[in-house]
């Protein structure tokens, strides 16, 4: 008996090593990537959502790109990943979008954000998809409709902050104003205690997005879920409730059952409340965390305050009325500005990594990167090189003088890039140029406390960015 139990547990031990041999040692039809697999399943996951500066390339991927190259494999949160950080392969990993590659998120991702948003889908499907939201945010509606009603929501939003005489958090109530201002927008959402509850549930998600799925009580992804289960509710009940009184708001949810109504349509109801989940949740939460850093930045550096002061005041003397709201062409002339918004989402690397799933074997570099292995691209690499800005982690919006400043590149990858191009992108931008417009044309601030930027890997503020604004004439 004890010779059968001894033959057994051998027989364990040769399968699980055997099992962890196969892990650590990947095979392909060629050459793999060199790296490491970490330990199966886990990978190095762990190593990878260590926090550390934002002033710095990841060290997860600076210690392997010094080690392996600027491509290399590793395993993280259960798949098989090759990292990128030369942008010539990132540059055409995004050109082979729907033929070598596919965009892709972790298991995690996808039940956040919904089996049905647009996240996950290709081609034909994803392109109409982004035609939807493109009515919303395209450059001709943001001109139109949405400049003079941000111009007026931001307006109110600063007066409000500087006249509580109290310090704010930037991150906090960027974050509540771009929120009300787009639930308004997305779906008349305008009952203000309402609206702030239903920020609530989007509150936790950075932590996990990009987590194991675990939904056991007190995981990040377990918190992620049921402020999702709320949220989905809420957005439901708009949609009963619009479909049953047939009142039409001139909002974006009426072009979407209009959508929906159609016989010939591919939008589902299911399909649409997904698309509000994720426009509500990207919208606020990456453009409230640029504002921040911009905030930050400007603040730490008062040449750039002086310069931007000069840009905004020129406009304002140039108006019939000091009153008169933004115009487009107001906004299309603050080149100091837009630099400024360069720079500071360069510096930012507010996405972590983009991912995109292999199709088919692909040949890059001389190596072979296996179908079905996920690649991830990650900007901070580039944004950070030196090779490809000087001084890379002086933050400098000089350095974009003379360069084009509203669209990516190979060199410039903060949207994203290819037909997977943020599609936010102009609304985000335009949002922190107005900002800034009041901010610096009507305001001084300084900051009390706060302005610590860790990565974990997303960008967190552990202790907030606390200022304390002052309209400028209550200074004499």
């Amino acid at each position: 008996m004890l010779g059968l139990v001894m033959l057994l547990v051998a027989l364990i031990v040769i399968r699980l090593s055997h099992w962890v041999y196969r892990w650590q040692n990947p095979t392909c039809n060629g050459k793999l990537p060199p790296g490491s697999m970490g330990l199966p399943l886990i990978g190095e996951t762990i190593q990878f959502f260590t926090p550390n500066s934002l002033y710095s390339i990841p060290p997860f991927i600076q210690k392997r790109m010094a080690r392996y190259g600027s491509l290399f494999r590793t395993s993280l949160v259960g798949r098989k990943i090759i990292v990128s950080t030369d942008p010539e392969v990132n540059y055409n990993i995004f050109q082979q979008e729907g033929k070598s590659f596919l965009v892709w998120y972790t298991e995690s991702f996808i039940k956040i954000f919904g089996e049905d948003s647009m996240l996950g889908y290709h081609g034909m499907v994803h392109k109409y998809l982004k035609n939807l939201v493109l009515h919303l945010v395209s450059p001709e509606n943001l001109r139109a409709k949405l400049l003079p009603e941000m111009d007026e929501t931001t307006s109110r939003h600063v007066s409000s902050w500087a006249s509580s005489g109290s310090t704010v958090d930037i991150k906090e109530v960027a974050s509540d104003m771009i929120f009300e201002y787009f639930a308004k927008k997305l779906i008349s959402f305008d009952d203000l205690k309402a609206t702030m509850k239903l920020r609530q549930n989007f509150s936790a998600f950075l932590d996990g997005l990009i987590s194991f799925p675990l939904n056991i009580p007190g995981t990040a992804y377990h918190a992620c879920l049921q402020g999702r289960k709320t949220a989905i509710n809420v957005i439901k009940a708009k949609f009963k409730e619009r479909r049953a009184s047939n009142k039409k708001y001139g909002d974006f949810l009426d072009h979407l059952l209009e959508e929906v109504e159609k016989e010939d349509t591919f939008l589902s109801e299911d399909i649409a409340i997904d698309l509000v989940f994720v426009l509500l949740f990207a919208t606020y939460e990456t453009t409230s965390t640029a504002i921040t850093l911009a905030v930050k930045f400007i603040s730490d550096h008062p040449e750039v305050l002086a310069e931007l002061e000069k840009e905004h005041e020129a406009i304002l003397k140039n108006r019939e009325s000091q009153d008169s709201e933004i115009t487009w062409q107001e906004y299309k002339s603050m080149n100091f500005t837009h630099m400024v918004i360069n720079e500071s989402v360069r510096l930012a690397n507010i996405v972590p990594g983009i991912f995109r799933k292999v199709v088919h074997d692909v040949e890059v570099n001389g190596y072979t990167i296996p179908a079905g292995w996920i690649v991830m691209v990650a900007p901070s690499v580039l944004h950070l090189n030196s090779d490809k800005y000087d001084d890379p982690l002086v933050f400098n919006p000089w350095r974009w003088e003379g360069k084009e400043l509203h669209a990516g590149s190979k060199t410039f990858m903060a949207f994203g890039g290819g037909v997977r191009l943020c599609v936010g992108a102009d609304f985000a931008k335009l949002q922190m140029a107005i900002f800034i417009h009041h901010l610096v044309s009507n305001y001084r601030w300084t900051v009390v406390k706060g302005g610590d930027i860790i990565r974990k890997p997303g960008l967190v503020f552990p202790n907030g960015l606390h200022v304390k604004i002052t309209k400028k004439q209550e200074l004499y």
